[in-house]
């Protein structure tokens, strides 16, 4: 089962899944905060490179199973037409009502 992205906890995490899953790339760096960075297995990465890698180029989607610590932490099914599709978790740090850091990885 999963969870309609208009029913995520936080707002700001509800913008970045819907622009993420749009493939909307204004509005998923409006949903960032200045100088917000992330990382993919432990390991720090460019977050603009990896967008585009992971997301934008390759159709990044995300399929939300279940969220926790009021809506910070996010299990989905995540799939790009490079990888395929495999079961993640996202962490997200939330500053003033923008995304100042993700991590993800395999869950």
């Amino acid at each position: 089962m999963t969870i309609p992205v208009n029913q995520l906890t936080d707002p700001a995490v509800r913008a970045f899944v819907k622009a993420l899953n749009a493939n909307d790339e204004t509005a998923f760096t409006a949903a960032l905060a200045p100088g917000a960075t992330m990382s993919d297995d432990g390991s720090e990465r460019n977050l603009a490179e990896w967008t585009d890698r992971e997301v934008f180029s390759s159709r990044g989607h995300m399929d939300v199973e279940s969220e926790s610590d009021g809506g910070l932490v996010l299990v989905a099914r995540y799939r790009n037409d490079t990888w395929g599709e495999m079961r993640t978790k996202w962490r997200f740090t939330v500053e003033d009502g923008k995304v100042a850091r993700f991590e993800t990885g395999q869950a």
